[in-house]
């Protein structure tokens, strides 16, 4: 097994090569090591051919979480006194499997869920093992991160219908409109290039791209822009509507594209109708003539370029719509890859198939299979909706959940309302986490199981999504290279769900073929089983060190059937009845009533992947909590100065946080960053923590997208009041 061993230092320590997993980036690595393979920092590395030297604060901190004195070294179990205390591993799964036994045999499997987050999608050795423990249980509980996030984009593609080649890529694009997203810090958007973001940015633009960005913040990737749109959080539907509207008004679509393959176009225009440049600057609080500027530039001037959409648009109310219209523009403009087109990336991992040039008629995958029993949500990529989870825990009857097992993931902090969440949570017969630090999750488990970290064991880049990861046919393996702290008894993920299965007497299986039970797989064997369908040898992309741009014939988009009758559904009836309350809001005032003066946005930190690692010491010391930034217009208009304690309420809850400047914010917006705070049983000061964002939210249906069930999590009205003097505890009330 090669360790990517390129030489030593005069400390005696010894330098690996390995990749970083913490975020969409896959950044590579170069990992300093002691004698006792300890990690000891990490650099970027500047020859790597994928992402060119690049690392963030979040990444280069590995040392530092690998070495945390905080971070799980054993199986904890939670004794009745509250306490979590260390047990033998052999006997917490022993306790776990007849604790699930007993629950299925009481109330059958639908009473066992599982929930991934990002240290499962991020392990590929282990990121199908929540799916495929469920799925030999007979449970259809299956949920993540991903349903708490952008399932817009999910739903958008299940009513307008699919396009195998994909949009045209950044590489080919004259012009790229970005909705929400800000991939300079998050190192993450649909189709944008992370590799390396800013320098591949730079590169596009010199090469001619031009770049629109809608946000109501002067964001990092804002800074770039030929266009950037400021409206208020919460519009996107309408801007995005606006801009369909000037579009279609000039005649500037691809009329060959959409004669071909689109249902729906005149209908569009005539809902699109109301949505004149008048209406939606009022509306949205934007000037007239950017959204005329940058409908031209996408449309008219620019002809190969696409539009995306990220957490801004897919986590306000109308996400669904957003993700549509978006998707609509694409379509309308025609901004897909074409019979003949080179495909980027045809698959690495993933076998790769014919991708023709024809639509796939909208799915409607919800419409289908598993229901939640409350609500009646259907299935998305076969998970139900995060949103429906604490319902589906406290609602009596057939079915409630009474076991979660939380794979990688703090989903205490994701979901809305925390209050309720902390109560679903809490009435659960059994709560098993795997994690590695302490979390709003791990503070309710029962059995708190650790994982090995990121460079102690053996991977490969996120496979589910490695086109977006990288646009070209790049994968790598990495080995193990460090060693987990001296007495410390973690193992790889897999590992306790292959000795829970084994326990129960279930057969897991990975990508269609059965697991051993007897003998379970090394996490070796599991990364060659899933890299089996690649284009060379599981061994070959073992030798090569900083990755491989995997070689083999070019693939190219094929003909269509010529005689196919499926066409993009642009407007269902379901987006027809939404795309009319829009219409129907845009002569009221957009700031509402008083007091609810405001609109809530919140935001993403480049030092922590949303609430990972924001206990760690350095991340603490750059944010110590999570302050309500305002336009310094604003806070001279509320009387409020830096610092100033003030209050933040929704229709939901209100938050206290202290007040700071942020000229990059448009007027009429607070903005808060999420993913931090604790439980509220923890009574936990608001200097220590922050405050969670989740206090100003919910998942009742009024708060909440029809389809996923998302909850409103930005774009809504707040109010904004100074709180007069001191508080020993910023506190959140209900």
């Amino acid at each position: 097994m090669t360790e990517g061993l390129i030489r030593s230092s005069k400390s005696a320590t010894r330098e690996a090569l390995s990749f970083c997993r913490q975020c969409m980036g896959m950044c590579g690595t170069v990992v300093s090591l002691d004698a006792a393979d300890r990690v000891v920092s990490v650099r970027g590395d500047r020859e790597d051919p994928s992402t060119l030297g690049y690392a963030c604060f979040k990444g280069l901190n590995a040392a530092e979480a690998h070495n945390s004195s905080v971070r799980f070294l054993k199986p904890m179990k939670r004794m009745p006194d509250g306490e979590l205390v260390p047990v033998d591993r052999e006997q917490v799964l022993d306790e776990i499997a007849e604790r699930i036994a007993a629950i299925v045999e009481a109330d059958g499997p639908e009473a066992v869920a599982g929930y991934r987050g990002g240290g499962a999608f991020f392990t590929s050795s282990s990121v199908m093992m929540v799916p495929a423990f469920l799925s030999a249980l007979g449970s259809p509980k299956a949920y993540s991160s991903v349903t708490i996030d952008q399932s817009a984009k999910v739903v958008a593609l299940g009513r307008i219908g699919i396009w195998p080649p994909g949009r045209t890529p950044m590489s080919r694009a004259d012009v790229y409109l970005l909705v929400g997203a800000n991939p300079l810090v998050s190192v993450s958007a649909n189709g944008f290039d992370t590799r390396n973001p800013t320098k591949r940015l730079r590169a596009a633009r010199e090469r001619g791209m031009k770049l629109i960005v809608i946000d109501p913040r002067e964001t990092e990737t804002a800074h770039f822009a030929d266009i950037h749109i400021q409206p208020l959080p919460g519009e996107d539907c309408a801007v995005l509507a606006g801009l369909l509207h000037l579009i279609l008004e000039a005649g500037w679509q691809d009329h060959s594209f959409c004669d071909r393959y689109a249902d729906d176009v005149a209908a569009l225009q005539r809902a699109v109708a109301s949505f004149t440049p008048a209406e939606v600057a009022r509306r949205a609080d934007v000037p007239e003539a950017t959204l005329r500027e940058a409908a031209r530039l996408f449309a008219h001037d620019c002809h190969s370029g696409p539009a995306a959409g990220s957490t801004g648009a897919d986590m306000a109310p109308g996400g669904n719509l957003a993700e549509h219209l978006i998707e609509c523009l694409n379509i309308v403009c025609g901004r897909y890859l074409r019979e003949g087109a080179e495909i980027e990336h045809p698959g690495v991992i993933h076998a790769r198939q014919p991708i023709r040039a024809e639509v796939i008629p909208a799915p409607r995958w919800w419409e289908q299979g598993a229901k939640s029993r409350v609500g009646g949500f259907g299935q998305l990529d076969g998970e139900l909706p995060s949103g429906t989870l604490p319902d589906e825990i406290l609602e009596p009857g057939a079915g409630r959940v009474r076991c979660l097992i939380s794979h990688g993931g703090n989903p205490a902090s994701a979901i809305p309302g925390i209050e309720k969440v902390e109560q679903a949570f809490s009435e659960l017969d059994l709560l098993v986490a795997i994690e590695p630090f302490p979390t709003m999750t791990t503070a309710l488990a029962d059995y708190v199981l650790p994982p090995t970290l990121q460079y102690e064991r053996a991977d490969l880049p996120i496979w589910l999504y490695e086109s977006l990861v990288s646009p070209e046919p790049y994968t790598r393996y990495t080995p193990a290279i460090a060693s987990p702290p001296e007495g410390a008894e973690v193992v790889d993920d897999h590992v306790y769900f292959s000795g829970l299965a084994k326990r129960l007497g279930l057969s897991l299986e990975l990508l269609g073929e059965p697991l051993p039970v007897g003998t379970p797989l090394s996490t070796e064997e599991i990364l060659a089983r899933t890299a089996s369908q690649a284009p060379i040898p599981f061994e070959e992309i073992k030798k090569a060190e900083r990755g491989i741009f995997l070689p083999g014939e070019k693939q190219y988009v094929e003909p269509g059937a010529p005689d196919s009758p499926h066409r993009f559904s642009l407007l269902p009836q379901d987006v027809a009845e939404e795309l009319r309350s829009v219409a129907a809001m845009l002569d009221q005032p957009p700031l509402g009533t008083e007091p609810y003066r405001y609109r809530m946005a919140v935001r993403r930190l480049r030092d922590a992947n949303n609430s990972a690692g924001l206990a760690l010491p350095s991340i603490k010391a750059r944010v110590p909590f999570n302050p309500g930034f305002m336009n310094p217009e604003d806070m001279a208009q509320e009387g409020i100065s830096e610092g100033d304690e003030i209050e933040i309420a929704s229709g939901h809850g209100a938050i206290r946080v202290r007040a700071e400047s942020d000229p990059s914010l448009r007027r009429g917006v607070v903005s808060v960053t999420h993913g931090f705070g604790a439980l509220p049983r923890a009574e936990a000061k608001y200097e220590d923590v922050g405050v969670s964002t989740n206090w100003l939210t919910s998942t009742s249906d009024a708060s909440r997208e029809s389809i996923n069930a998302m909850p409103w999590m930005t774009g809504f009205p707040v109010s904004i009041e100074r709180v007069e003097g001191a508080s020993d505890a910023i506190a959140v009330t209900s």
